[in-house]
């Protein structure tokens, strides 16, 4: 039976995978302004009580991170040696601000608030 010598049909998948593992090892971005957004996932969980963020900041350690919260909007920004961070997160709610609790381990940064109750309530007279 003769060797078929056709390109191998995984070559290109191949390829891009260590095209992707070589970038990540040398921290540079494919694009170098794609910035945060593109390298950061952010979600965020709601309750009735509170809003709390989870963001993955890879090759970013506790002391490079800033934090600041409007009560509608959350700013991470961080700057190390290999990359710079600067995100707004719309908040999927109002929160006070004041109550922020967050937590950095292992390149994944917590972020909880309680939730700011919008109503008052109004008595009539």
């Amino acid at each position: 039976m003769d060797r078929d010598d056709r390109d191998d049909p995984f070559g290109d998948f191949f390829a891009e995978i260590e095209r992707m593992m070589n970038e990540m090892a040398n921290g540079a971005p494919a694009d170098e302004d794609a910035g945060f957004g593109s390298e950061t996932h952010v979600d965020a969980y709601t309750s009735e009580d509170s809003v709390r963020l989870v963001a993955d900041l890879p090759a970013v350690s506790k002391d490079e991170l800033s934090l600041q919260c409007d009560g509608e909007a959350l700013t991470i920004s961080a700057v190390s040696d290999r990359r710079e961070y600067d995100e707004t997160v719309e908040l999927p709610a109002p929160v006070d601000e004041h109550s922020a609790d967050a937590t950095f381990n292992n390149g994944v940064l917590v972020v909880s608030f309680d939730r700011d109750d919008d109503s008052a309530s109004i008595d009539v007279a």
